[in-house]
């Protein structure tokens, strides 16, 4: 079954990071620096931190400390301790800083702010993973994410063993509710069949002159039993169950599974840590949850002088 782009550290694009650490590197010093080290720590003075875990969870943002430092002074030199994915506790050392002092005290809060927004994240994730162990079923996020930041949020998932839905409007083709609304200026909407059928001719013509002959997904949410049953005929990649309840979606797998058992199936709509275990049990492949981005709590992580 083909599946969305799945986002690691090599495929992050150079311009997404290299725009994003501007912006938060600017909006710390802008273009006077840190006045306070300037004011009382001599340009000569070096200096040694380390960066810790002050409370336990999933490493995520490792790659990203290296950028930073070299953004803002060449001269500092990073030693990580870990890699992306493993497991934290509190006091475990993540790495090491060296160099100037006062270029070591601009970078500290840029570092800290990535490691634990992106690690928080990995964290959510890994206790969704965690809990749904031994169904068929597979976590993905969403695109409530921070804008600027979607990228780097989809990686820390994949480094909390989360799957990747798909990055923007652009990689896939999700058809929902407005959709249908919309597709003849509102008077007459589409049905869920005749929108997948729409939707494939569209990209059989747009995507023509690909020699694999590869095309976006098509995925078609649906709300109803009966929308289900209407739309299998026409063979989406998959069906996302939009806010059904466990019965729901268990007789929407058999559904599925009785008249095109191909076909995947998603839930969607309200997925909690103490729901997911219930819906994963139905049979579904895939269950989506924004909670991994946006309800993710940052881990704390402190830096150390040595």
């Amino acid at each position: 079954m083909r599946d969305f782009t799945q986002h690691y550290w090599r495929t992050l694009t150079k311009m997404d990071l290299e725009l994003l650490l501007a912006a938060a590197l600017f909006e710390d010093t802008e273009t006077l620096g840190d006045l306070t080290s300037l004011a009382l720590i001599p340009e000569t003075v070096q200096g040694s931190a380390t960066i810790i875990a002050r409370t336990a969870g999933v490493m995520a943002g490792i790659p990203i400390v290296s950028l930073i430092v070299s953004m803002i002074d060449p001269k500092l030199l990073w030693e990580p301790a870990l890699e992306d994915a493993d497991n934290l506790t509190c006091g475990t050392t993540v790495g090491t800083l060296r160099g100037p002092a006062c270029s070591l005290l601009t970078a500290e809060r840029p570092i800290l702010n990535f490691l634990s927004r992106l690690s928080g994240i990995a964290t959510s994730t890994r206790k969704y993973v965690d809990a749904i162990q031994g169904t068929k079923a597979s976590i993905y996020d969403t695109r409530k994410t921070i804008p600027g930041w979607r990228r780097l949020e989809k990686y820390a998932v994949s480094c909390g063993g989360g799957k990747n839905h798909r990055t923007g409007l652009f990689d896939a083709v999700l058809i929902k509710d407005n959709h249908l609304a919309l597709g003849r200026q509102g008077s007459n909407p589409f049905s869920p069949a005749e929108a997948v059928i729409r939707v494939k001719e569209f990209l059989r013509l747009r995507f023509a002159d690909l020699s694999n002959g590869a095309s976006p997904i098509v995925e078609i949410e649906v709300d109803t039993l009966e929308q289900l049953r209407e739309v299998l005929p026409t063979e989406p990649d998959i069906v996302l169950l939009d806010n059904m309840t466990p019965s729901q979606i268990t007789e929407a797998v058999q559904i599925r599974n009785s008249l095109n058992p191909n076909i995947q199936l998603e839930a969607s709509g309200g997925i909690t840590l103490k729901t997911v275990r219930t819906i994963a049990e139905t049979g579904v492949e895939r269950i989506s949850a924004g909670a991994l981005t946006h309800s993710a709590v940052s881990l704390d992580f402190g830096l150390d002088w040595e």
